[in-house]
């Protein structure tokens, strides 16, 4: 498979990083060991609050 953008991890900079190169064209591959979002998203920062 062929893509212009591979971001890893699907973090608070990955995920939105992702979305970006998919609204600005690029065939894009968001590669994400556990959910999307990560670490901060679904265990540390925000569920905490």
């Amino acid at each position: 498979m062929d893509y212009d953008l591979i971001v890893i991890g699907a973090g608070p900079g990955g995920y939105p990083a992702a979305i970006r190169g998919a609204q600005l064209g690029l065939k894009t591959a968001c590669i994400e060991k556990e959910k999307l979002g990560g670490v901060c998203l679904n265990w540390g920062c925000i569920p905490s609050k």
